[in-house]
This record gives structure tokens, sequence and C-alpha cells, in this order.
């Protein structure tokens, strides 16, 4: 990853913006860091619309940093571990994450939706929110005002969900077990899914922040397949003729370095003083990155355009709560 001089302001402006974002996302993990850097961006843009010296380091985090974000979240992503404990929700997790993509694809056609956005909302909440948002975004050639209308709408959902499920699992009588189940398949981020968890657990006196963070590691490992079929589709869209194909363009190298990350902890058995520092250090790197996105967004635009993926967004939602919950039930889980 190559940077120059010309990129510093920029690249300090959005770290300026992303420590206290990191701080207030940390006090309130339910919003999560990633959201107030974005909407601090948004609101600093509304005063400050030319960024001056500071553009080229705000189109350098958005882009660059995003990327290699994605790759240092391979590193908390033991493959054997995750597939070993997460196999018993591997049914449920296609089953959801199928249920997110075909549903956003449907709405997508009906209301003649933006297909980056919708495929960034689908993508969202059917995988792991941000961090899923994050790796398909340069793929697809996602700009920054698509970004900020995915991430706000998963935003939207999650804080839902992370107040709504763990009342609405007591009132269904949902064990422990199955409590876990479905906040890990039906919560989209992984700060989310903590909060949720975690407000089950001191509801019940139990032990479910575990068991619902496994799964959700296991759901995230559709971002490789996800962003490989979507990199074919991308690539086959910009090619010049009818026999070139371009393997980097159909699997792009940050995406390789996100698997090799992986194997390399896989492999290797990474301790976790190695990796929980890899894994912070991509969080704040997407911060920064969301913090240039919000410098990069139109706040007033995006609100004239959001009713649709918001509806798009709260059919996903509820589809996916729908199904995991009635697959438990017909598993037995419950």
């Amino acid at each position: 990853m190559k940077t120059n001089i010309k990129n510093f302001p920029g690249i300090l402006l959005c770290f300026c913006i992303a420590v206290p974002a990191w701080f207030f996302g940390s006090l309130f993990p339910v919003i999560g860091g990633p959201v107030f850097a974005i909407l601090a961006g948004m609101i600093i843009t509304i005063f400050v619309k030319e960024k001056g010296i500071c553009h080229n380091g705000i189109t350098f985090t958005s882009k660059k940093i995003l990327q290699l974000a994605v790759v240092l979240l391979g590193f908390g992503m033991n493959l054997s571990d995750i597939l070993s404990k997460g196999k018993q929700s591997l049914p449920i997790i296609l089953a959801t994450i199928s249920t997110s993509l075909i549903v956003s694809y449907i709405i997508y056609r009906l209301l003649h939706m933006d297909a980056k956005i919708s495929t960034l909302i689908g993508i969202g909440s059917s995988i792991c929110g941000g961090s899923a948002i994050a790796a398909a975004a340069p793929v697809i050639e996602a700009d920054d005002e698509e970004i900020a209308q995915s991430i706000s709408v998963i935003f939207l959902f999650n804080v839902a969900a992370a107040l709504i499920f763990p009342s609405l699992g007591t009132a269904l009588g949902l064990s422990n077990e199955g409590f876990g189940l479905f906040a890990g398949t039906a919560v989209n981020d992984t700060s989310s899914v903590t909060a949720a968890a975690a407000a089950w657990d001191g509801i019940h006196g139990s032990n479910t922040l575990d068991a619902a963070t496994i799964v959700k590691l296991t759901r995230t490992l559709a971002i490789i397949p996800i962003t490989l079929v979507l990199g074919i589709l991308q690539a086959r869209k910009k090619k010049d003729g009818a026999s070139t194909f371009s393997f980097r363009r159909a699997f792009p190298m940050f995406i390789l370095f996100f698997v090799l990350a992986s194997v390399i902890t896989t492999v290797f058995a990474l301790p976790g003083t190695v990796t929980s520092p890899l894994k912070d250090l991509s969080k704040f790197f997407i911060v920064m990155a969301m913090a240039a996105i919000g410098l990069n967004t139109n706040i007033v635009s995006l609100i004239k355009t959001g009713t649709k993926p918001i509806f798009m967004g709260f059919v996903c939602w509820v589809s996916i709560a729908a199904v995991s919950l009635l697959l438990q039930m017909a598993l037995g889980i419950m």
C-alpha cells in the first residue's frame, strides 16, 4: 500500500476524528465507533465542503486503509476453531444469508433501487454488517455515499436488534443455546451481537456471549465466497474482449491477503496476545475509513434518498430473524 506526503493531512484528519469516535464507541457499543465516525464526518462536511489539502488523504483513507482493515480482520479468524465450534449453526447461517440476498434482490428489482446500495445492504444484513460492507464495497467500486447509505441502514437495525431481541427471545421462551444461535445469525454487526448476548446474559445469568460470537465469526467466513462471486461479476462487466478475464479483478488482492491472514492464524495457531492487537487495529482502521466516508458524504442527500434503502434493510432484518427462529424450531434447538 503506497502513500505519499500529500496524503498525510487527510489521513491525520481522519485519525483525529477516529480517536474520539473509538472512545465513544467503546462507551456505547450498541452504536459503535464506525457510526460515530461517519456521523462526525458528515456533520463536519455540512460546514466545511471544500477539503483542500486534506482531499487526497481522505480518499486514500476511505479506499486503501479500508482495504487494509479487512486484511487485518483475517488475523482474528482461526478457521479450524470457528468451523469446529460453529458447524451446528451452519444450516441456519446458510439459510439466513440466502434469505437476505434473495430478499434484497427482489426488492431491488421491484423498487428499481440503486444496484450497489442494494448489494451492500443485502450483504451487510446477511453476513456481518460493517465488516462485510467494508470488504464488498471496493470490489463493486461503490462510492462513499453508497457506502454511507448502507452503513446507516445496517446501524439502524443493529440498534433495534440489540434493544429488542433479548426481550423477544425471553417472550418466545428461547433457551440459552437458542438465543446464542438467534443473536449470532440474526443480528448484523459483531458489536450488536455482543450487546444483545450480554443483555441476555444479564437477564438470565447465563453465558451465551461466547456461543453467539462463535456463530457470528462462522457467518463472517461468508465474506470470502461472496466477494469472489462479486469480483467475477464485476470483472465480466468490465472485460474488454470476449476472451479476456483478469483474476486480479475477479479476486481483489486485499481479499486474498484477508484469506492468507486467516490461514496464517489457523496454521500457526497464533495466540491471542498476537491476534488481539491486530483485530483492534483492524477495527480502528475501519473507524478511520468511516470518518473519511463521512467527510465525502452529503447528509442532506442521504436523508432524501433513504426511504427505499431503509425499507430494504427492514425487510431483510425481519426475514433473517424469522428464518433463524423457524429453523431453530424445525431443528428442535429452541
